[in-house]
C-alpha cells in the first residue's frame, strides 16, 4: 500500500524544485536588492493582508478601497521585477489549485451509494 505522507512529501519537494518557485525566489532576490521596490511591495502586501483579514472576519471592504488596491497593483506591475514575482506567484497558484482539484476529484465519489 502506498504511503500518502511519503507521496505528499515527494509532491512538496517537486513544488520546491519547480520553475515557478525558482522564478519567485529569483524575483524576490532582485526586489530585496532594490529598497524602493521592496518598500512598495511590502506596503502592498500589508494592505492586502489587512483586507483579507477583514474579509475573513465578515467585513466587506468599501468599493473605493478595492479600486485603490487594483490601481496600486497596476502601478506595482509596471516594475519589471515585481511583475515577474506576481506572474510567477500566479503560475504557482494555478498548479496548487490544479493539485487540489485532482485530490478532490479523486475523493468525490467516496460517499456515493455502493
Amino acid at each position: 500500500m502506498t504511503n500518502v505522507y511519503d507521496q505528499a512529501n515527494e509532491l512538496a519537494k517537486s513544488l520546491q524544485e519547480s520553475q515557478e518557485v525558482q522564478d519567485i525566489t529569483a524575483a524576490l532576490k532582485l526586489i530585496e536588492a532594490d529598497p524602493e521596490s521592496k518598500r512598495m511591495l511590502d506596503d502592498f502586501r500589508t494592505r492586502q493582508m489587512n483586507i483579507q483579514q477583514r474579509v475573513m472576519s465578515g467585513e466587506v471592504p468599501p468599493q473605493d478601497e478595492m479600486e485603490q488596491m487594483e490601481k496600486l497593483f497596476e502601478v506595482l506591475s509596471l516594475n519589471l521585477n515585481i511583475r515577474r514575482l506576481f506572474e510567477s506567484e500566479q503560475r504557482l497558484s494555478v498548479i496548487i489549485q490544479d493539485v487540489n482539484k485532482i485530490i478532490s476529484d479523486s475523493l468525490a465519489n467516496m460517499y456515493d451509494p455502493l
